[in-house]
């Protein structure tokens, strides 16, 4: 079988759908050594993103995301010899001589298209094409397949759920030192409530601020808000708001952090919350669960099938609702404690192992 795997996003950028991308791949390379394999990559990528011999790498022209995207992608790959071809990044090349399978993570820009840049709602507006034309969909949770059919009328035998799963290294350190140490580098010198995502309309970070300043407030907590993420769309009116909320002191931007680093604040963290308006999946409240951290999550999309029991649920518009959960979990010890043992069970639930085992198997019915 020979399969090719689209990682060109992986250069660009690094939350997402590249550490889906990543993970997939890591996992494919344990799982198989005899298949054939061919990474695209862009052609700014130099890193080796496997290195194992049935899998080799192929550095491509076309950028991802580009307006000429369908007519120059085809073109490079026209002497490709695959059998399959896998878009993690949803929309696939439309003109192709082999089987093509994507990953649907999300279809945010339909439901909430104000959130997004006229970019990327551009880009992903193909979706109608793109569960079309492929010969395969997987996606991510069964909230994600229930949406896909609903609004893009794509026949529910034409899709798979297979769940992410958080990367390994999230666990809880027994080493409190080096805990410790991750506040003294980013200059945290309080507890913390904790927030992890790319800081865009669609996280519902303005209603957050307004839950944290309802913290000091109301219930005199003493605890700092941190957030961990990249600056995305409409960043400024966020950081406007903490202005007008007088939380500067309070509040800790920390852009990316590393892999490492976000250990290390998972398991400092007294609670992790993520008040999203959508999440296809929701990778952050797993990764802290994995990490014995208790979890305040919204009622809404996928985020109630990931956590299961293991987690506080709010309306994400309600910003009492959201104070009074954060609060509770910051208080009361026997809750807390509760909360940290279900979302560890619950965390292990989720494999990536699992995750390419059934991808594995979507590739080889649809390579006979």
């Amino acid at each position: 079988m020979r399969v090719g795997i689209d990682a060109r996003l992986v250069y660009y950028r690094q939350a997402g759908i590249s550490q889906y991308t990543l993970r997939l791949l890591e996992q494919l390379a344990a799982l198989d050594q005899e298949d054939d394999f061919t990474i695209l990559q862009s052609r700014k990528d130099s890193s080796t993103l496997v290195d194992q011999p049935n899998f080799r790498k192929r550095s491509l022209w076309t950028p991802p995301h580009h307006r000429l995207e369908q007519l120059l992608l085809p073109l490079e790959l026209a002497t490709t010899d695959l059998d399959v071809l896998h878009s993690p990044d949803f929309i696939p090349p439309f003109r192709r001589n082999f089987k093509s399978v994507i990953t649907v993570h999300d279809l945010n820009f339909l439901l909430y298209p104000d959130f997004l840049t006229p970019e990327s709602a551009s880009y992903y507006g193909q979706i109608d094409q793109a569960v079309r034309r492929c010969d395969y969909i997987i996606a991510v949770s069964e909230s994600t397949k229930r949406d896909i059919v609903q609004l893009t009328g794509a026949p529910e035998n034409k899709i798979t759920v297979v769940y992410e799963a958080a990367h390994p290294i999230y666990r809880p350190l027994q080493d409190r030192q080096m805990v410790e140490r991750v506040k003294e580098r980013f200059a945290i010198q309080r507890d913390f409530v904790l927030f992890v995502s790319t800081i865009e309309p669609r996280k519902n970070v303005p209603t957050l601020l307004r839950a944290y300043k309802q913290l000091l407030d109301n219930y005199r907590a003493d605890v700092d808000l941190v957030l961990a993420g990249e600056k995305g769309w409409l960043f400024d009116k966020v950081f406007a708001l903490m202005q007008e909320l007088n939380l500067q002191e309070h509040v800790h931007f920390l852009g990316r952090v590393s892999t490492e680093d976000l250990l290390r604040l998972y398991n400092a963290a007294q609670v992790l919350v993520h008040p999203a308006f959508y999440e296809g999946f929701g990778l952050p409240p797993l990764e802290a669960m994995a990490c014995g951290t208790p979890v305040v999550v919204s009622n809404t999309s996928s985020l109630p099938e990931v956590v299961g029991d293991a987690a506080l649920l709010v309306d994400p518009r309600e910003v009492d609702e959201i104070t009074v959960a954060s609060w509770r979990l910051l208080s009361d010890q026997a809750l807390r404690q509760q909360m940290i043992e279900k979302g560890l069970k619950r965390a292990r639930l989720f494999s990536w192992r699992k995750a390419a085992s059934e991808t594995l198997d979507i590739y080889r019915r649809l390579a006979q």
